[in-house]
């Protein structure tokens, strides 16, 4: 999974401004489903749609030969698109009934499409044998349940993380190490940018998974089952912290962060440090200058980072006419080992063991991933993952988008929280 993050989670905003308009679905859609029927010859087709770029879809395809060959009775048919794209389409079909029979999902949607009865629970397939989680590694085995349903299966994983330029905190003189806490994380921002003349961090308090992360430490989440976990007065002193770094200049003027994009500010050398999934580090070796690594996560107590493993996922569709054959999709794609070699870590790391074990690295940053994920499981910190909520799309852009007016000075700390309250609120409750 090698999107931007920028990019990714600034087009989910025009994705979920169109999410509270869209009709009811399940239950009131009437059209066909997302199956193609079976051919005279028994031969079955399904439809599977993902996001991403042109080398993943060279990727997918190729794990779709392998799938085929095996499974000459089922024939499948594709379709991508980028991230905005994929969503916009999809909630097309799924409105009208028609979703595709597997497709790409993340966490942060299987609550609300699982609501509006579009996707497939797969636990009768695990029961028949077609699908099998048995292999799934530490911390992922849950990761696609909603309400007791099995509603996704993790094909790629990812980890919140802290990238680093190592040039510029070797330079500073400040050595990231596991349990450090915030304090100790913020003086060395202070270090480095009385010492490099460079801000410290490119923007965390906009970063929604960052501070449910902070939430976590806190004996809280940014999700509960059904609502926000935390109070305005706590995000008011989140963001009015943030915005007072911006102003000491520890972390990177937004209105650069902006301009600098879609490159990244880390990249660009107008920060040194900054948070974001471990898989999309991938970038930073081919947009910048420097070498960076993978620091542990600033904790309140010493101890807790409040990390989970999130990732990409596979879903079936509610309405398939070949459940069977959509399950034993999803098995090869996130078991067969042929597949994990073809795949690598272009949707995050591997989650199943044999890919894991099949797919071995070869370039640095994929290496310091598999390690980075090793070495949290391996601390012992990685917890259950948060809720996420029907509608929780909706408020990760709000999120983003007021946090990044607030910073600019474009709204008061406390309009903002206010703001975001508002709109988060509506968006859960529909």
């Amino acid at each position: 999974m090698h999107e931007n993050r920028n990019v990714e989670r600034r087009t989910v905003l025009k994705v979920a401004g169109a999410t509270l308009a869209t009709v009811g679905l399940g239950a009131t859609a009437t059209a066909c489903g997302g199956g193609s029927g079976a051919s005279g010859d028994g031969t079955v087709e399904l439809r599977f749609s993902w996001w991403g770029a042109d080398e993943r879809a060279k990727r997918v395809n190729e794990s779709i030969a392998l799938f085929e060959k095996k499974f000459p009775k089922i024939k499948v048919k594709t379709d991508f698109q980028d991230y905005q794209s994929f969503w916009e389409k999809f909630q097309t079909q799924a409105a009208g009934g028609n979703p595709p029979d597997v497709f790409q999902n993340s966490l942060t949607f299987l609550r609300k499409y699982d609501k509006r009865g579009v996707v497939l629970d797969l636990k009768s397939q695990v029961d028949a044998g077609n699908l099998s989680l048995d292999n799934l590694r530490s911390g992922l085995d849950k990761l696609g349940e909603v309400d007791g349903k099995l509603v996704g299966v993790p094909v790629g994983s990812n980890v919140m993380s802290l990238v680093i330029d190592e040039k510029v905190f070797q330079a500073a003189g400040v050595t990231p190490k596991q349990g450090w806490t915030w304090d100790e994380y913020f003086d060395a921002l202070q270090k480095i940018r009385d010492t490099q003349k460079v801000a410290g961090d490119t923007g965390y308090f906009g970063i929604m998974y960052l501070y449910d992360l902070y939430l976590r430490q806190n004996g809280k989440a940014f999700f509960t089952d059904d609502g926000l976990g935390f109070t305005e007065a706590e995000l008011t002193e989140w963001w009015q912290d943030g915005y007072n770094r911006v102003k000491a200049g520890i972390v990177t003027d937004p209105k650069i962060v902006e301009q600098t994009k879609p490159k990244s500010a880390l990249a660009a050398a107008h920060g040194a440090s900054e948070f974001t999934w471990d898989n999309f580090t991938v970038r930073y070796a081919t947009e910048g200058d420097s070498t960076y690594g993978l620091a542990p996560i600033p904790t309140t107590d010493g101890k807790q980072t409040g990390q989970w493993l999130g990732g990409l996922m596979l879903s079936a569709s509610a309405r398939t006419e070949h459940p069977e054959e959509a399950a034993q999709f999803i098995d090869f794609m996130v078991n067969d080992p042929e597949v994990g070699k073809v795949m690598g870590y272009d949707r995050g790391t591997l989650t199943s063991t044999p890919q894991f074990e099949a797919y071995q690295p070869t370039d640095a940053p994929n290496k310091a991933i598999a390690q980075y994920e090793e070495d949290v499981a391996a601390a012992g910190v990685l917890g259950e993952p948060t809720p996420h909520p029907a509608g929780a799309d909706t408020v990760e852009a709000a999120f983003l988008r007021i946090s990044g007016d607030m910073s600019q000075g474009k709204t008061k700390v406390s309009d903002a929280v206010k703001q975001f309250f508002s709109e988060a609120e509506t968006a859960l409750a529909g």
